[in-house]
């Protein structure tokens, strides 16, 4: 299973890549594999600020609707969409054409709530 070093993750099964005041979310290489095929990403959050463990959005997979969850509070200031027309971005590359939104961080104390790739690891087992 793939888990790039540069990232970090939630329990929710997001990975997150911070840079600057701004962090780009996707879901992880496990969690697209449990979901299966993914059909349809539905985000209609952009521009709302929402606390951590908010709802931004839904992922859609042959099999189920999964919500998915802010790993850190702010506004969401884009939602990749060509995930519109190709949402199976996310099962092919999850971690680059397959991220999902961009949010401007509004709590940078909130970073240290986030797993690394070792925690995370231990968490999936």
């Amino acid at each position: 299973m793939n888990l790039p070093e540069n990232l970090k993750y939630t329990k929710d099964h997001e990975w997150v890549l911070i840079e600057g005041d701004i962090a780009t979310v996707g879901i992880t290489d496990f969690a697209q594999g449990e979901l299966g095929e993914i059909v349809y990403v539905e985000i209609e959050t952009e521009g709302e600020n929402l606390e951590i463990e908010e709802v931004f959005g839904t992922i859609e997979a042959v099999k189920t609707v999964s919500d998915l969850f802010m790993p850190l509070s702010g506004e969401i200031i884009e939602f990749n969409d060509k995930l519109e027309e190709t949402p199976e971005s996310v099962n092919e590359d999850p971690y680059t054409t397959g991220w999902m939104i961009k949010i401007k961080l509004s709590d940078n104390s909130q970073l240290g709530e986030l797993l690394d790739p070792e925690a995370y690891k231990m968490l999936i087992g």
